[in-house]
């Protein structure tokens, strides 16, 4: 099919879908390309920094990425498309390359700065396509930031991921310990994944990479909530404990049923 780019930010934007579909050499051939035909072409940065092979160098191509779609988008998008950003296909480079600027300074320890990133691409986009929330809480879990963490679970309050439902029942412990709240929040998480608890716990583990997809309820589920909370988790003092007894107590509930 002939291309239908008429513009230099066009054709460099083909070039990048072109990037996506290759592996290896060949992308980064494809999205340096790219940034010959314009230097505005965000996604030809998010490409490269995916190919980087230190966190640093990562961190500055998706800076320079976030530059690109700044310029590519001009000022007014930023003023009239502020919360619908993602719907409008022309965004969706900036907002990636804004996404992987703020997971990189998050993994160099610039937590402070990756929390700006994240809130703003959440301002962007209040529906969140991109899962930006699953690192967000983590981190001001972590910092301490229980008020905005809590106010983050409540923007998001119809999220019926169990991974959710456990970052609620970390919150809820941490905030009131041992208690109704908690145990109630604990209960709707385990009825979610009742694999989780053996994975934060760590009786059980996922052998390689993180999976790609997952079926609600699953062991690749469980795998995933324990790469997004299982340091929290276990830092929590009395977390561990109480979570295994809990899930103890859970378990013989439903032999009792039985």
């Amino acid at each position: 099919m002939p291309s239908t780019a008429s513009t230099p930010i066009e054709r460099a934007q083909e070039l990048a879908y072109r990037a996506v579909e290759a592996r290896g050499r060949r992308r980064v051939q494809l999205a340096r390309r790219a940034l010959e035909v314009s230097p505005d072409c965000a996604d030809a940065y998010v490409l490269l920094a995916e190919a980087a092979t230190e966190l640093p160098a990562a961190r500055d191509l998706y800076a320079r990425g976030v530059a690109a779609g700044e310029r590519a988008l001009g000022p007014t998008a930023f003023t009239e498309d502020t919360g619908h950003f993602w719907s409008m296909i022309s965004t969706r480079p900036y907002m990636r390359a804004r996404f992987g600027l703020a997971q990189s300074l998050q993994a160099l320890g610039e937590r402070d700065a990756a929390v700006d990133h994240y809130r703003d691409l959440l301002r962007l986009n209040p529906g969140d396509n991109q899962g930006v929330r699953y690192s967000l809480l983590p981190v001001l879990l972590e910092a301490g930031r229980d008020a905005e963490a809590e106010a983050l679970l409540d923007q998001f309050h119809d999220e019926g991921t169990a991974a959710w439902a456990y970052a609620w029942a970390l919150h809820a412990f941490r905030r009131g310990g041992d208690a109704a709240p908690a145990n109630e929040r604990l209960r709707r998480a385990v009825r979610a994944n009742r694999h989780a608890p053996r994975y934060l716990l760590g009786k059980q583990t996922w052998p390689g990479a993180m999976p790609a997809a997952y079926a609600l309820g699953s062991h690749e589920e469980a795998a995933v909530i324990e790469d997004m909370l299982g340091d929290l988790w276990r830092a929590t003092p009395g977390a561990g404990p109480w979570l295994a007894a809990q899930s103890r107590s859970a378990r013989a509930g439903k032999r009792r049923r039985r």
